[in-house]
């Protein structure tokens, strides 16, 4: 099973459980984890939600690439980001805190679903990124940009979208987008406790802080269709998609 959901008391667990492949998502996995956030809203029994990866190599390495190859126009790179921003909104809306364990790799759509959750428990070796400028060649939704801009500022975020650049877990920490690092080997006890704290808080209150937050952010969303359009359906995201994994080197054309 490539998404496994699990119920231990108050605690539901989301694994990303696709560690040869870095756990990367796929459109299937996507759907699951809308259903999980629906599972964690219908029972009165959950008071808290964790979403981490299985193995120690990652947390989510982005959206499988194979998943692009049947992309023909810019609509479908729309059609893509839509769903993908309709997935994140959800899990940003579970009633219950919501908590991302985080091993590894922390990329693309990996930093986003990260970025959604409320708390952030890394070990050292996790490391975040979005490098679509070296990579794909791709563009991310306006929902997703405002989510970099919002938990990592306008500065970061543009040098980290630029250069391509992966950023360590003690530099999230400082930029205030971690919120525990500890070693790799203490990160199931540092997020046990954090889990822990939260199921003691009052529910309502908690939830009108996720709401209120999140309401905030999303107030201020302008459209970016042309944008998604006008690079998914460019000749270099094409050709990036159909040579990846490849050791041909992309040549871009800004086309």
């Amino acid at each position: 099973m490539s998404l496994v959901v699990e119920q231990d008391g108050a605690v539901l667990t989301v694994i990303f459980n696709r560690p040869d492949k870095h756990n990367a998502m796929t459109f299937d996995m996507y759907e699951r984890l809308a259903e999980a956030c629906e599972h964690a809203d219908s029972d009165d029994g959950i008071r808290a939600m964790v979403l981490r990866g299985a193995g120690r190599q990652a947390f989510v390495s982005g959206t499988d690439i194979t998943q692009f190859r049947e992309f023909e126009t810019g609509e479908d790179g729309i059609e893509y980001e839509r769903r993908i921003a309709e997935v994140l909104t959800r899990l940003e809306d579970v009633t219950v805190p919501t908590v991302a364990v985080i091993h590894g790799y922390c990329v693309g759509a990996g930093l986003a679903i990260a970025a959604v959750c409320d708390l952030r428990v890394a070990g050292t070796s996790a490391r975040f990124g979005v490098p679509i400028a070296r990579t794909l060649g791709n563009c991310l939704s306006m929902n997703s940009y405002s989510l970099l801009v919002q938990h990592l500022g306008p500065a970061r975020a543009m040098d980290m979208l630029l250069r391509a650049k992966m950023v360590t877990g003690g530099d999230a920490k400082t930029a205030g987008f971690v919120h525990e690092l500890c070693g790799d080997d203490d990160l199931d006890r540092t997020a046990n406790a954090v889990v822990g704290t939260v199921l003691r808080h009052a529910p309502l209150s908690m939830w009108a802080a996720k709401q209120a937050i999140a309401r905030l952010r999303r107030a201020a969303l302008p459209d970016g269709d042309d944008i998604v359009r006008k690079v998914f359906g460019s000749e270099d995201f094409h050709h990036a998609v159909a040579v990846f994994g490849s050791k041909q080197q992309v040549r871009w054309s800004g086309r």
